[in-house]
């Protein structure tokens, strides 16, 4: 089924039939005000055509209609994206499972395992929803526990995208050089970022924000391009989030691993790929990406992934940008600190349209921030072509999460706190709001 127009958000000011909370609900006892001009790294003032955002949607509807690996499940409220004819299984569950897909005329074999899962691979084209309905159904298995099975769930980057208000980044004027007085803030802390990857002139081309940050690896580096010099919708957003996170402590490491492709797409096992290959001294994770799931379970691998983190490590995930409450996956297991956006406002900061919401958000900050980019055109439909040199301007909760994470590995250095330490120090402030948590300035 072709994607929808944006995926659906019921808007009236109660909640909707499913019970969650709606934008317009929480958004009547603050209207969103003009941006005030901001400082370095937030986004300055600007009316944004509407158009920016659809063109950049209309662009993203293509970039997945023409990936064969990708499947939309497009019912209004309960949108995922999933990867075709595959099947996921608990791995104690994939026996039954397996017999009962044979009963059924399916043929499903075992295509490989990872974070306790089995991968079962369907000969041909398979509804892979309909089939994890029906495996979920009690009533299919009476005196036995029901078996935990799920699609193979495609995951995406945080910018401004999968359906929500907002625009592609746009160029900016480059950054001041980070003030020599805040060289220690994260000092001797690693930040991984599974993301995109980084651009491989990252270092070169920002020298006084990402040189020596980092250990350059050909198996980390971002793509960028789809041809020459034409950007892919979310090349460079790894080595953006990682500006993001220096701004907010520039002392601090970094390790960038790829879990994105650089159209913004990637999948549960690649996640999974890019925990898996982070370095040991790495104390805060930071991933600006996420994804709805079937049901909004919670993601079988994801969940065994993070599991498997080391003790005294922080994982920081963003809340997703569909303006939802319904929960993003992997910001809304309860160990991993979910993050949604604020906007800067005239009296304050108020809630970024975009930004996921919910009582299981712990944190917010601002999603709109100027940072390193990477040198390419963006061709969007309908559109002019944009050029980059360098630094942009984008927004989002992956941007909020990325300096989420800055902040909280400066506070390990300033307060000398371990990670875990820190993130309660973090959560100890009272909740700017209960659906958007703790705001970090």
């Amino acid at each position: 089924m072709p994607p929808p127009d944006r995926p659906v958000v019921p808007r009236q000011d109660s909640p909707g039939p499913d019970g969650r909370l709606t934008r317009r609900r929480l958004l009547v006892w603050s209207a969103l005000a003009a941006a005030t001009p901001l400082g370095a790294g937030l986004w300055p003032a600007r009316a944004v055509a509407e158009s920016d955002g659809d063109a950049y949607q209309r662009a993203f509807q293509q970039a997945v209609a023409a990936d064969q690996d990708v499947r939309w499940y497009a019912e209004p409220g309960r949108e995922f994206l999933y990867r075709p004819r595959q099947l996921l299984v608990a791995n104690p569950d994939t026996t039954r499972v397996l017999v009962r897909l044979r009963e059924q005329g399916h043929q499903a074999t075992p295509a490989g395992s990872f974070a306790g899962v089995t991968r079962l691979r369907f000969g041909q084209e398979t509804d892979v929803p309909a089939v994890v309905s029906a495996l979920r159904d009690p009533r299919q298995w009476p005196n036995q526990p029901v078996p935990r099975v799920q699609p193979h769930h495609v995951v995406v980057g945080f910018g401004n995208i999968m359906g929500n208000p907002g625009s592609p980044p746009r160029d900016a004027t480059p950054l001041a050089p980070p003030a020599p007085t805040r060289a220690g803030e994260g000092a001797g802390v690693t930040v991984g970022i599974c993301d995109t990857g980084i651009w491989r002139l990252a270092a070169d081309r920002h020298p006084q924000w990402l040189g020596g940050s980092y250990l350059p690896q050909l198996d980390d580096e971002d793509p960028l391009y789809l041809s020459a010099d034409i950007l892919a919708l979310q090349g460079g957003h790894g080595t953006f989030v990682a500006g993001v996170v220096r701004q907010a402590a520039p002392g601090v490491r970094l390790d960038p691993e790829p879990a994105l492709a650089h159209t913004g797409l990637g999948d549960e096992e690649m996640l999974v790929r890019a925990l898996a290959a982070l370095a040991p001294e790495v104390s805060v994770v930071n991933l600006s990406l996420g994804c709805f799931t079937q049901d909004d379970q919670p993601s079988l691998p994801l969940a065994q992934a993070l599991a498997a983190r080391p003790s005294g490590s922080v994982v920081v995930a963003a809340a997703g940008n569909a303006g939802t409450s319904r929960p993003a996956w992997p910001a809304a297991f309860p160990d991993v600190l979910a993050v949604s956006a604020v906007s800067p406002g005239q009296s304050g900061p108020v809630p970024a349209p975009y930004s996921g919401f919910g009582s299981w958000v712990d944190a917010c900050a601002v999603g709109e921030r100027t940072s390193t980019y990477v040198d390419g055109r963006l061709v969007l439909p309908g559109l002019p072509t944009r050029l980059f040199t360098g630094f942009a301007a984008w927004a989002g909760t992956s941007f909020a999460a990325a300096h989420v994470s800055g902040r909280l590995a400066a506070l390990m250095t300033t307060a000398g706190l371990d990670a875990e330490a820190a993130r309660a120090a973090l959560l100890a402030a009272p909740r700017w709001h209960p659906d958007y948590g703790v705001l970090v300035d």
